[in-house]
């Protein structure tokens, strides 16, 4: 479910603004629209770019907005401010985002994540931007281990309270997750809301959390390599072609073990999701 960067409750805390392996020789452009963009240089147009709409499945476009390119960094403050403005949208939404979200049949990502999975059951997930815990509650009840994670205040007390699971409340940016822990991890629709120069950083954290043989799945909206804020609310997000997301899950030591597009049954240019399952090595 979508999460996003926010307020960090946990002790320890990672630096941000680390390069992202692999993928320095691609451009983006961050779109700066809403929020507090203020200082963030603009150079030239951009005719659209893809964002995920505000609670369904169907990323829309934006258009007209003001653009940089990724060689202008990121400064902490901003990166303060991604998170802060995402995380509010979710707070101040969150009884809609549940009514929005909470029938959505996402069972072929859960899917893709099982039956991908190795160890000895209960094998132990972590619902990385679990939301109000819809998810968490389906691996509970089959027989899953599973650890929710999310940003959101509003969220994390909804998932423990949906799900009777351990929640965690945390940072994208400042992940303090345990090493060599999960078996799997579930990231559904929740990774584009973390800034590219920051993504490697964070996969990276993901991957030392996972065992061995770790299983992780990713769904996220697909793009042109752009992102910023929506025009249509304060979330963040970054929006990659296949490519750009298979080298940077790749420079984090991942090895690829399949790849769909969604909604299933429908052409090509009517599936904005690029789901990816991946094996840490």
């Amino acid at each position: 479910m979508y999460a996003g960067s926010c307020v960090h409750t946990c002790t320890g805390r990672s630096q941000t603004g680390g390069h992202t392996p692999g993928v320095s020789h691609l451009r983006f452009t961050v779109v700066a629209c809403k929020a507090n963009t203020s200082s963030l240089r603009v150079s030239t147009p951009v005719r659209k770019s893809s964002q995920a709409s505000n609670f369904s499945s169907q990323p829309r476009h934006r258009s007209r907005c003001p653009v940089l390119t990724m060689s202008q960094r990121l400064e902490q403050v901003q990166l303060e401010t991604i998170a802060s403005s995402t995380i509010g949208h979710y707070d101040r939404y969150a009884e809609r985002f549940w009514e929005g979200t909470k029938d959505h049949d996402v069972s072929q990502n859960r899917d893709a994540l099982i039956r991908h999975l190795q160890g000895t059951p209960p094998q132990t997930i972590l619902d990385l931007g679990c939301g109000p815990g819809r998810d968490l509650m389906i691996f509970k009840e089959a027989g899953f281990e599973v650890v929710g994670l999310d940003g959101s205040q509003k969220f994390c007390e909804a998932a423990r309270k949906y799900s009777g699971c351990e929640v965690w409340q945390q940072n994208f940016l400042e992940l303090d997750l345990p090493e060599l822990y999960f078996d799997g991890i579930f990231a559904n629709a929740s990774l584009f809301h973390v800034p590219t120069q920051e993504l490697g950083r964070v996969l990276g954290q993901l991957h030392a959390s996972l065992k061995p043989g770790g299983t992780f799945f990713a769904s996220n909206p697909r793009g042109e390599n752009s992102e910023g804020f929506s025009q249509h609310d304060s979330r963040y997000g970054a929006y990659w072609d296949v490519p750009t997301w298979r080298a940077m899950c790749e420079s984090a030591g991942f090895v690829e073990l399949e790849h769909y597009y969604r909604p299933p049954g429908r052409p090509r240019n009517q599936q904005p999701w690029l789901a990816t399952v991946w094996r840490k090595v």
